[in-house]
């Protein structure tokens, strides 16, 4: 078996059991897929009427599922994002990796196993919002590539927010501060164009929320799917993607590296 051969073979084995262990926890895949379909409802049908009202056109509930629906999808990602932290702090922390140390495993094949399982399930639950804000009233007019490069946009934050968060869950004590420290990526959308135009914002907030990496990230996605004007909002939302992932993986492979060797 040659090197190639067996890394992809030790990386399938480590996928195989993440996607098992999603199925032995459902509470917590039902909690993180379930989390963004209750805010969807929740600003939808709570907020949505007077929200609605305040982001131009015709306003109202209607317009607002259009509006808020790709920024719920962002947030879905992030929600995922704990799961990954908790993930990998629970084999930190268990014992699990000094088993793998014993044995004639490829090592980076434990980290791929995990980020390859996280973007699977983030997609899912992405699947889910989706599938909910159409039933809803959520009414995208997206071309067959247009929704191709949507899927490609939320594919690479997928991965950018993955490895950032396995990195969390390296660098945490316990699972206990690994299920917090991704609190932060999932109250970054509230801070941008996820929930209601930024120029509504206070100046010093409004700078902030247009220099943080979800709003580029929402607008490029509304853009996509709804025809709304996108301008450079693509072109930073890529740089986002690449620049966090190639953080997140730098970091998490020198956390990892640190603790097992």
């Amino acid at each position: 078996m040659t090197t190639v051969t067996h890394s992809l073979t030790d990386s399938a084995t480590m996928l195989r059991r993440n996607l098992r262990r999603m199925l032995r926890y459902p509470s917590m895949t039902v909690m993180l897929i379930g989390m963004p379909v209750v805010f969807l409802l929740l600003f939808v049908y709570v907020f949505g009427g007077t929200l609605g009202n305040g982001i131009g056109g015709d306003g109202g509930r209607r317009a607002y599922i259009d509006y808020v629906t790709p920024g719920i999808i962002l947030m879905g990602l992030a929600a995922t994002a704990q799961g990954t932290a908790i993930s990998v702090a629970m084999d930190m922390t268990e014992g699990i990796i000094d088993r793998f140390r014993t044995m004639a495993v490829w090592r980076p094949s434990i980290l791929t196993g995990h980020v390859i399982g996280s973007v699977i399930q983030a997609l899912l639950s992405i699947a889910v919002v989706i599938g909910v804000a159409l039933a809803i009233g959520f009414r995208p007019d997206a071309s067959p590539l247009e929704w191709l490069a949507a899927l490609g946009l939320v594919t690479g934050f997928a991965l950018a927010l993955t490895w950032i968060s396995v990195g969390l869950g390296l660098a945490a004590k316990t699972v206990e501060n690994a299920s917090n420290s991704p609190m932060i990526l999932m109250l970054l959308p509230f801070f941008g164009s996820a929930f209601v135009p930024t120029d509504t914002m206070p100046t010093a907030l409004r700078w902030f929320a247009e220099y943080q990496p979800f709003t580029p990230l929402t607008e490029t996605l509304r853009g996509l799917l709804l025809g709304a004007p996108i301008g450079d909002s693509g072109v930073q939302a890529v740089a986002w993607c690449i620049g966090l992932t190639t953080a997140g993986y730098v970091w998490s492979v020198y956390k990892f590296s640190r603790t097992t060797n």
